[in-house]
C-alpha cells in the first residue's frame, strides 16, 4: 500500500493548517491528515455516509489531480458517482470497490472533464466485472442534441466496433448503459429510492444544460454544485447540507499569472463562467454547511494560499480545500476527514454474484479468410 500523494500536495497540507484555522478538520502538518481511511476495512454505520474525492482538478488534466468526481457511500451499501471527470476512473479503482456496486452516474454537464472517464466506467467496468447495466442520469439541453442522451447514445455508436467484439465473448448484462435525462431547468426529484432523494436545479455555466445536485438519506445531506457561478436556485436548495462541494476556481488575477490568459479572458472564465475564491467564501457563509469543500482548482503550494485567503475573506466556517483521496465521513454528529492509503496497482474486485457464462449466439465472428490466417502456436 502507497500514499498517493505528491510532494506539493504535502507542502500545501502544512500551509492549509497555518492559513485556514478549521476546527473541524485534524491536519497535523506536514504529514497532511492525521488519519487515514484503507479501503474496504471500515464498516459504515447505519446513518453514516461517506464521501471519496476522485477528482478535484480542472480541465487542465494532470497527474496530481484528476477532473472532477465524487463517490458517495451509504450505510445501507448503496454508492452513487456524481460526475466522471478524466482520470478520475483510476482512483476509483484503487477502492477496489465491486464495479457491480459502481452503476449509478449523476451528471452535472457535458465538458470533457465532467465526463471524460463515462467510456472508461462504461466498457472498462464491464471487462473488470460489473454485472448490471451502467445507469447514468443527467440534464437535458437546449435541443435534443445538447442533451445527456444524445452525448451517451453517440459514445455507445463510437464503441460500436469495440462493444460489438466483447458480445458473445462476455457475460452481455454489464456491456449496456441506460439513460435517464431530466429537464435541467427546472428544479425536481430525479432519484428517489431506498430512502434516497436525489434533487437536481439548474447552474449557471456557459450555456444551458448545467445542474447541481442535492442528496438526502437519513437525516444526511450531501450537496455538490458541479460547475457553476453564485445563482438563486443554489440558495434556495443547497441549505442545511453536512456537506457542501462547491467549485472554486483560480481568482482573476491567478488566471493572468499562471494561464497566461488576457485580463478581459480572466475576468470572463473567472467571475462569468466560474465562482472565484472570493465569490465561493460567500456562498460558504451564507448557507454555513457542517462542512464546505472547495474544488476545481489547482490545489498546489504557490496556488492554495491564495485561495484559501479569497475564501476566509467572508467565511469562518469548517473548510477543506479539496484533494484527490480525500475522504469525508459524515454521522449525526460527527464530521471526520481523512486521507485514502491505497494501491497504485488495483486488480478487478470480484462481484457479488458471478454474471455466469456468455451468450454465443451475441457473438460476431471473424470473417472466414481472416481466421485462415491464424497460426496456433499452443501446444
Amino acid at each position: 500500500m502507497i500514499r498517493r500523494i505528491p510532494i506539493s500536495k504535502t507542502i500545501c497540507a502544512g500551509l492549509f493548517l497555518l492559513l485556514s484555522s478549521v476546527h473541524s478538520l485534524s491536519w497535523s502538518g506536514k504529514d497532511g491528515p492525521s488519519d487515514h481511511y484503507f479501503p474496504n476495512t471500515e464498516t459504515l454505520g447505519s446513518e453514516e455516509m461517506r464521501i471519496v474525492a476522485l477528482g478535484t482538478g480542472t480541465p487542465n488534466f494532470r497527474h496530481s489531480q484528476a477532473s472532477a468526481s465524487w463517490l458517495v457511500e451509504l450505510g445501507n451499501g448503496e454508492k452513487f458517482i456524481f460526475d466522471i471527470g478524466t482520470g478520475s476512473l483510476a482512483n476509483l479503482a484503487a477502492l477496489e470497490i465491486p464495479y457491480t456496486y459502481l452503476d449509478k452516474i449523476f451528471i452535472s454537464h457535458l465538458h470533457v472533464d465532467h465526463i471524460g472517464d463515462l467510456d472508461t466506467m462504461f466498457i472498462g467496468g464491464w471487462v473488470s466485472n460489473r454485472t448490471v447495466p451502467l445507469r447514468v442520469w443527467g440534464p437535458s439541453g437546449l435541443t435534443p442534441e445538447l442533451g445527456t442522451r444524445h452525448a451517451v447514445d453517440r459514445m455507445r455508436e463510437m464503441f460500436a466496433w469495440d462493444v460489438t467484439g466483447r458480445r458473445g465473448n462476455m457475460p452481455s448484462a454489464g456491456g449496456h448503459i441506460e439513460v435517464t435525462e431530466f429537464d435541467y431547468a427546472r428544479t425536481q426529484v430525479v432519484y428517489e429510492r431506498n430512502g434516497v432523494t436525489i434533487k437536481a436545479w439548474p447552474a449557471v455555466h456557459g450555456i444551458d444544460g448545467s445542474v447541481s445536485y442535492s442528496m438526502e438519506w437519513k437525516g444526511r445531506k450531501f450537496v455538490y454544485s458541479g460547475d457553476t457561478t453564485p445563482n438563486k436556485w443554489f440558495f434556495a436548495e443547497a441549505g442545511d447540507a453536512d456537506l457542501l462541494i462547491h467549485e472554486c476556481y483560480l481568482s482573476v488575477q491567478q488566471f493572468i499569472e499562471l494561464k497566461d490568459y488576457d485580463p478581459e479572458r480572466a475576468r470572463i472564465v473567472a467571475t462569468v463562467m466560474h465562482t472565484p475564491p472570493s465569490s465561493c467564501g460567500k456562498i460558504f457563509s451564507r448557507l454555513k454547511p457542517r462542512m464546505a469543500v472547495a474544488y476545481h482548482t489547482f490545489n498546489d503550494f504557490n496556488t492554495a494560499p491564495d485561495i484559501i485567503a479569497g475564501i476566509r475573506e467572508t467565511y469562518a466556517g469548517p473548510l477543506t480545500l479539496a484533494n484527490d483521496l480525500i475522504v469525508w465521513n459524515i454521522t449525526a454528529n460527527n464530521t471526520r476527514v481523512r486521507e485514502v492509503i491505497a494501491t497504485d496497482s488495483p486488480l478487478p474486485a470480484a462481484p457479488p454474484t458471478p454474471a455466469g457464462p456468455p451468450d454465443p449466439s451475441e457473438r460476431t465472428e471473424l470473417s472466414d479468410w481472416l481466421k485462415a490466417g491464424r497460426i496456433d502456436l499452443i501446444d
